[in-house]
């Protein structure tokens, strides 16, 4: 119960600290936002407007810094995290909504595929060391050495150049009507070959190598020689007594990925130009939209503290002796 009510206390605080972070960075910034959307209107929004969209915006000059934050608080209890610059008058809650799924989709399932794929892979060659399919080791480590976005320009120059098998700009086809049917999920999907092929070769040599070394390790403990010495087959020593056991620090790694998953991955969003969390990312680092920032970097936090609380509980479910305290 305490080592619950500690944790509880951590991740408030945690929380109080992310938004308090993310309320003062931007107003730490130089520049006036305000004066930077009305030159971008040239006119077309009236200076007798300047007064309600620094209210709009929570940049009341008449109002303290200590008012500005509790007003932040407020919006945020609301679900309002404001109105985004670069793309006033559309709510960030709005812009956030629409790239998010994106990300989520892409990065999220590919995730997975790497870490099932890296972990199933890891099992077999640390429980059956030295066969020829160690070979694959220092292939996939290669893979991991080269940079995100170098893979995917080598991707895009085979693949969608040179034999033009995938598309390798955007989410879909434009002129596509988004919905449920046949059309428009096959667009998405082969839109979504490359950048998901690009993040599970990238990532799954960190799966593989982790999840290797430990089954090395415990594949030595008693309770594995136990096990063997009392008959039981192959396939569940190794993975009901071994693995089960050597896969509690992948879980903390995997938890920590799945947090990171909706922050996407800006460079390769970037050179496929994905339409997901990312992209919009760096679209306001470049326009200065502290708003649309300030609701990103939000999201990404709680989305990794999120990916923690459930790493803990997998953590107690996996292995009893986390629950004693």
């Amino acid at each position: 119960m305490k080592a619950l009510v500690r944790k509880i206390i951590f991740y408030l605080v945690t929380i109080w600290a992310a938004v308090t972070v993310n309320f003062f960075i931007p107003r730490l910034m130089p520049g006036d936002p305000v004066q930077s959307l009305l030159a971008r209107y040239q006119g077309q929004i009236s200076a007798s407007a300047m007064d309600s969209l620094y209210v709009m915006f929570g940049l009341d000059s008449n109002a303290s810094l200590l008012t500005q934050y509790g007003r932040y608080w407020v919006q945020l209890f609301h679900g309002d995290l404001g109105i985004s610059f670069k793309d006033f008058p559309t709510p960030v809650a709005t812009i956030i909504g629409q790239s998010l799924p994106w990300t989520i989709g892409l990065v999220g399932v590919a995730t997975i595929i790497a870490f099932v794929l890296g972990t199933l892979l890891g099992v077999i060659l640390g429980w059956r060391r030295g066969s020829w399919a160690e070979a694959l080791i220092p292939a996939t480590t290669f893979f991991s050495a080269v940079p995100y976005f170098w893979l995917a320009l080598v991707f895009i120059a085979v693949f969608g150049v040179a034999y033009p098998i995938f598309p390798f700009y955007g989410s879909y086809t434009a002129g596509l009507i988004p919905g449920w049917n046949w059309d428009f999920i096959a667009s998405v999907v082969s839109h979504a070959f490359l950048p998901a092929a690009t993040i599970v070769i990238s990532s799954i040599a960190g799966w593989i190598l982790g999840m290797r070394n430990m089954m090395i390790t415990v594949s030595s403990e008693d309770y594995v020689t136990v096990a063997q010495a009392k008959g039981l087959s192959e396939s569940r020593v190794m993975f009901g007594y071994a693995a089960r056991n050597a896969i509690l620090p992948q879980v903390s790694g995997f938890a920590l990925s799945l947090g990171f998953v909706v922050s996407g991955t800006l460079v390769m969003e970037q050179v496929f130009t994905y339409q997901g969390i990312g992209f919009q990312l760096l679209k306001a680092v470049g326009a200065k939209d502290y708003p649309l920032m300030q609701g990103i970097f939000l999201i990404i936090t709680l989305s990794v503290l999120v990916a923690n609380i459930l790493a803990d509980i997998v953590y107690a479910l996996l292995d009893p002796r986390t629950r004693k305290d």
